[in-house]
């Protein structure tokens, strides 16, 4: 992918029968670089201050001011400060934009306590899915500069229904910038639709990336914390499915030995290329869900990758070491269609 600068803007103010306008144009085929920042030129943005000084003081009630069914992009500039409170954009809010300051990701935190255990009121526990502290539908989402957080499991133990989603992506085409993810268990919830991560940081323990989403992740940080078990759980389920997380240069570090990931479905497809394994890989390097027949359908492989992690020997038969015409497919924006809808 090219790294380039982004489209010329043009600014139109639409009345919503507040004091706010906002909008900005937009090509709503493509993603620009301009989606994702905030300067001098951005008119028309709203901004959200907890301490009272912004549009609104939540991030929710951002979301809130702007129009359903708009074909304009809004920018939802956040401030740094810890934002306590679970945020839902549905399908109807295409084209949002949450930016804070990506050289300062840490000081802007969007996070909640909500756990897969947790009662839903009605004598049931609200599940994985529910639990998610920022839950996006909508498609051509971006956010530059923010934190994601889930309930952190405690590290002394891993037990069942302390499942925690960070973010749940389910609109299609979506842009991650220098932005974190924090959890456990099932940080990142990345459901269906094509996505791209860059230079995102995500932490977590088992199956801390997670869904049947169609996403490239390059220079990411991918850091595994106490009682890991895998990394990847991917759900594709038919050939025909073109969903899988390819992970590109990116660095995995922590606290090992870890499997790589596991086959959630029986097409499950996850693929690591030119990727520094500073941490200890389970020799095995991938795992199951006891389905032996998924060993014929599954594609897990790595190329060229590096580091005390990378040693091949003792991997799964049914994993692959691929030659460079087999990871080609994977190791750009190809991948994600981003030639259709990506204009970085």
């Amino acid at each position: 992918m090219n790294i380039l600068g982004g489209l010329s803007v043009v600014i139109v103010v639409v009345w919503t029968g507040s004091e706010v306008g906002f909008g900005q144009y937009c090509d709503g085929n493509y993603i620009t670089w301009d989606d994702l920042k905030v300067d001098s030129s951005s008119n028309g943005v709203i901004v959200v201050d907890k301490s009272g000084g912004g549009d609104s003081d939540t991030v929710q009630g951002a979301v809130d001011m702007v129009p359903e069914n708009s074909a304009q992009r809004v920018k939802i500039h956040i401030l740094p400060g810890v934002y306590s409170e679970k945020v839902h954009i549905p399908k109807s809010k295409p084209y949002i934009s949450f930016i804070g300051d990506q050289y300062k990701a840490t000081e802007t935190v969007i996070t909640w306590q909500d756990k897969a255990s947790d009662d839903d009121g009605n004598g049931g526990q609200i599940g994985t899915w529910n639990s998610s502290s920022v839950i996006v539908e909508s498609d051509y989402f971006c956010a530059a500069g923010i934190t994601f957080q889930a309930f952190i499991e405690p590290l002394s133990r891993s037990l069942n229904g302390y499942q925690a989603v960070a973010l749940r992506i389910a609109g299609d085409k979506a842009v991650f910038y220098k932005v974190r993810f924090l959890g456990s268990q099932d940080t990142l919830l990345d459901e269906t639709g094509a996505h791209y991560f860059y230079q995102c940081f995500i932490q977590g323990s088992t199956d801390f990336i997670f869904g049947n989403g169609r996403s490239l992740y390059q220079e990411c940080t991918l850091s595994v914390v106490e009682n890991a078990y895998a990394i990847a759980a991917q759900s594709r389920n038919s050939a025909d499915d073109d969903s899988g997380f390819s992970f590109v240069n990116c660095t995995i570090g922590g606290t090992g030995p870890v499997y790589l990931g596991r086959a959630w479905g029986d097409y499950s497809r996850v693929i690591y290329s030119y990727t520094e394994l500073d941490i200890d890989i389970k020799t095995e390097g991938w795992t199951d869900l006891g389905v032996p027949s998924e060993h014929n359908t599954v594609v897990l492989g790595e190329y060229e990758c590096r580091g005390k992690g990378a040693d091949t020997g003792g991997r799964v038969g049914w994993s692959k070491g691929l030659s460079y015409e087999e990871a080609k497919p994977y190791l750009d924006s190809k991948f994600i269609s981003g030639d259709l809808w990506l204009k970085l």
